[in-house]
């Protein structure tokens, strides 16, 4: 296991990362949060996870995201959080954003799936116990369900909140226009939705095409997008080949066949505009969904350290120029890589 014992995070910590206020509220979230998506359940050593977390606090990240069936195996993230929280973290409980969601399958069943209060309120009490908590800052409905009323799902959520297990809530991959229904239907239940963790990158633009963004600003609501690095596609090591130990070379959510010749161009190109800004690639790719005003942090997931800190260095050169943009603008463009468009795409009439 190798857990290190007796943590006492940096005097420092505040004073190097960037908060922006989450839409029209008074939380702010730090620049980089940090997602316990796929390298924090129980096939990985509790030690490396307790390295990453305490890299993560000392650089001034307060916030983790996680979900119930985080893993593999479902709900190992949660439980692995809780275990280092309950060594590392609760003196240090105030200082920190932890959420969490519901939506997608995590037990047998027709209870445990999608958007219905039965599933939802169940699982966040599943949540909690996993993480030794009373309560999450952030509980997200994880996607739209088509067939349950989204009164219902809002329903639930406010329950959250007046349950006191929850402080705010939010929505993830749900289209602009159920964003705004779903936003009416918490204003009218006095739970205002705070953020919306959408997918977006580089190379996942639908956010910009469907006016999400346009929407989040107009709304008020705050955004936090998810996989900025297009599941790592937007690094140095696919620019070539496959490195065996990546997440491509693996059966999963990201699969091989997206790395076309067409892709690998743009890959080069940015990689030369990366370059020239002294940045990495990854580096760059942060800066860029940060560039957006609506944008409060982008979610990153790591595997070591390593890749945490070069991340973390994209916040000391946040600024692109119009020429840069242009540039960027003629490798940029979607390439099929939203995978949650199941549920970004519907709308009001798909739902019951």
């Amino acid at each position: 296991m190798n857990v290190m014992t007796t943590y006492e995070p940096a005097n420092e910590r505040y004073r190097s990362m960037q908060y922006r206020n989450v839409g029209r509220s008074g939380l702010k979230l730090p620049l980089l949060s940090l997602g316990l998506w796929q390298n924090f359940g129980f096939e990985t050593p509790l030690g490396s996870i307790q390295k990453i977390l305490r890299t993560a606090f000392d650089h001034g990240i307060t916030h983790f995201d996680l979900a119930n069936n985080y893993g593999p195996p479902y709900g190992s993230a949660e439980i692995q959080f809780g275990e280092i929280l309950g060594r590392d973290f609760k003196p240090f409980r105030d200082e920190l954003i932890i959420s969490t969601k519901a939506g997608y399958d995590m037990w047998p069943g027709p209870y445990g799936d999608g958007g219905s209060r039965k599933y939802l309120l169940s699982s966040l009490d599943q949540s909690l116990s996993r993480m030794g908590l009373d309560y999450v800052d952030i509980f997200y409905s994880h996607r739209v369900d088509p067939e349950t009323p989204l009164e219902e799902t809002m329903g639930a959520l406010a329950t959250a909140v007046k349950q006191g297990k929850a402080l705010y809530v939010g929505i993830s991959s749900y289209g602009p226009e159920l964003t705004v229904k779903a936003n009416d239907i918490l204003n009218a239940m006095g739970v205002p939705c705070l953020i919306h963790q959408p997918s977006y990158s580089m190379f996942n633009r639908w956010v910009e095409s469907e006016g999400l963004l346009d929407t989040l600003d107009s709304e008020g609501i705050g955004a936090i997008v998810f996989s900025p690095l297009a599941q790592g596609l937007l690094s140095e090591k696919y620019r070539s080949q496959i490195p065996k130990e990546a997440r491509a070379a693996h059966p999963g959510s990201f699969d091989s066949r997206l790395i076309t010749d067409e892709v690998r161009a743009a890959l080069e190109g940015l990689h030369q505009i990366a370059s020239n800004r002294n940045q990495t690639l990854s580096q760059l790719a942060i800066s860029w969904v940060l560039r957006q005003p609506t944008v409060a942090s982008a979610l990153v997931g790591v595997r070591t350290e390593a890749q945490l800190i070069e991340l973390i260095g994209a916040t000391d050169n946040l600024a692109l120029s119009d020429d840069e943009l242009a540039s960027i603008d003629g490798f940029a463009r979607d390439f099929d890589l939203n995978l949650w468009q199941n549920s970004s795409s519907l709308t009001l009439a798909d739902m019951p």
